[in-house]
């Protein structure tokens, strides 16, 4: 089922969540809501899901006007940050919940929750508790119990947010495959974007209850819409466009300042026409990259990004003089509202 919204606004108080979105979600499709506390994604997310109602607008699923059905009539699974299970039911009796209510025949029930239990990985704990599972686990028996209802949207907020970083990968990698087999339109809420750039076909970046940019997680990364955008969805330098480290970077521009990503510094050890100096104040290893701290002439201090294969064919050590260029960067009109 796809998810049409249309022109929709909510307000708490004085506090301005959402304001006049609009966004189309094809069905079958796996999105992320990216950006910062207060950006308006989990108040959206909700609006979708029924349990928030609109100020103004109207929300489509399927071709349907569902802006004024109760959150049953939309048949959506929500699986909450804090995954909500039930502490005093099993596992299965978890998973088997919204089948009970819906007067779901027993053996059919049975069959289901074996099913879930079997796409999950978790055959064989039916019996027992949240209590005895791991993070990860719990949050893998929450998704089953969304799925358990056969929604025709799942929506998800900040579902790896409680969760330490292996098992944050590892559970990023089976929520793919997941959506995978299911083709269930899933919508899922973060902040982190390692998440949205992992998981997701399309990123919605919302900033200040609007949408900023809606792409690929390529097309986001390599073409931003603008300065917030760029900034957000991964690290950068901001220089001011008379930097020294510009002039002989051909980028017509009247904008005030330029936007490099740290992966986007060529460093030599030799220098040319094309490159200015900079000395390394400190390296740091991030696994399977370095980053350099680089202290231009002019004072400025940026960073740098190299593969580790090219960090050893350098040999950078602390206080040693390099010469650097861009090689790639941007520039956006300052826009007061972000």
């Amino acid at each position: 089922m796809g998810i049409a919204v249309e022109n929709i606004s909510k307000r708490f108080g004085n506090f301005q969540a959402v304001d006049r979105v609009n966004l189309e979600i094809d069905r079958g499709e796996l999105i992320a809501l990216l950006g910062p506390s207060g950006s308006g994604k989990s108040t959206l997310l909700r609006l979708i899901s029924g349990l928030e109602v609109p100020d103004e607008g109207r929300l489509w699923l399927g071709g349907e006007d569902a802006t004024k059905q109760s959150v049953r009539e939309r048949n959506i699974g929500f699986v909450f940050q804090n995954y909500a299970l039930f502490k005093h039911l099993t596992i299965g009796q978890n998973i088997a919940f919204g089948l009970e209510i819906r007067s779901i025949p027993a053996a059919k029930v049975k069959k289901k929750v074996a099913e879930l239990l079997d796409l999950i990985q978790l055959s064989g704990l039916g019996d027992r508790y949240p209590a005895q599972l791991s993070g990860g686990q719990r949050q893998r028996v929450a998704l089953a119990r969304a799925l358990a209802i056969e929604p025709k949207i799942l929506l998800l907020d900040e579902p790896f947010g409680a969760l330490d970083a292996k098992v944050r990968k590892d559970l990023r990698a089976w929520l793919r495959q997941l959506h995978d087999r299911s083709r269930v339109t899933t919508v899922f809420v973060t902040h982190d974007r390692s998440d949205a750039m992992e998981v997701a076909d399309n990123i919605v970046i919302m900033n200040k209850g609007r949408i900023e940019q809606v792409g690929t997680p390529a097309e986001i990364y390599n073409r931003p819409n603008n300065a917030f955008v760029m900034g957000f969805i991964g690290p950068v330098n901001i220089l001011p466009s008379s930097s020294n480290i510009f002039q002989n970077y051909r980028l017509a521009t009247t904008n005030p300042q330029m936007f490099l990503r740290p992966q986007d510094i060529a460093i030599e050890t030799g220098s040319s026409t094309s490159t200015v100096a900079a000395k390394v104040n400190r390296v740091t290893h991030l696994g399977s990259e370095i980053q350099a701290e680089l202290a231009l002439d002019d004072g400025q201090v940026i960073m740098a990004h190299l593969t580790r294969e090219r960090f050893d064919e350098l040999q950078l050590a602390p206080q040693q003089q390099v010469f650097i260029k861009p090689k790639e960067a941007k520039s956006f009109p300052i826009d007061y509202s972000i």
